[in-house]
């Protein structure tokens, strides 16, 4: 007799998975939050997202921080890694990653509150910060700062 977990649905946990081709195949896993009596926040860093610029093809690099209070659903974190290994073959404008990865969440999760900060190298000389939104901070959760120092060149 096989003992059946909330976590049996997922696809990509657990085993050998390869990225989308794109954000647009990608697969965002989600499962029940485990605390939805209490409000909490939750952070996931990634300093090394790379995506391509749409028009000379060239890699764009970026350090993401992307912070939710979740409501109903959380999500699985593999799947959220191999949704944004899939911009490494994407071309887009850094404000369409930054606001699209935020949206896609939101339709995903149906978060209380969402921000994403899309902190973007410099390509010609000029870094883009891009942020996101969805929703109000719950009253009385505690959101820390992104700490991510405003890019300063050499000097």
């Amino acid at each position: 007799m096989s003992k059946h977990t909330p976590y049996d649905k997922l696809s990509q946990l657990g085993g050998a998975t390869t990225a989308a081709d794109g954000p647009e195949g990608a697969v965002l896993e989600r499962v029940d939050n485990p605390n939805k009596s209490e409000p909490y926040m939750i952070r996931f860093a990634c300093p090394e997202f790379t995506s391509l610029c749409p028009v000379t093809g060239q890699p764009d690099f970026a350090h993401l921080v992307i912070d939710y209070a979740p409501d109903e659903w959380i999500v699985e974190s593999k799947s959220l890694k191999l949704y944004l290994t899939s911009f490494r073959n994407h071309g887009d404008f850094h404000e369409a990653c930054t606001v699209g990865i935020g949206k896609r969440l939101v339709k995903e999760l149906s978060p209380h509150w969402l921000r994403i900060g899309g902190y973007w190298y410099p390509r010609g000389g000029i870094p883009i910060d891009v942020f996101y939104q969805f929703g109000d901070k719950p009253k009385g959760l505690w959101v820390p700062d992104q700490n991510v120092p405003p890019y300063r060149g050499r000097g």
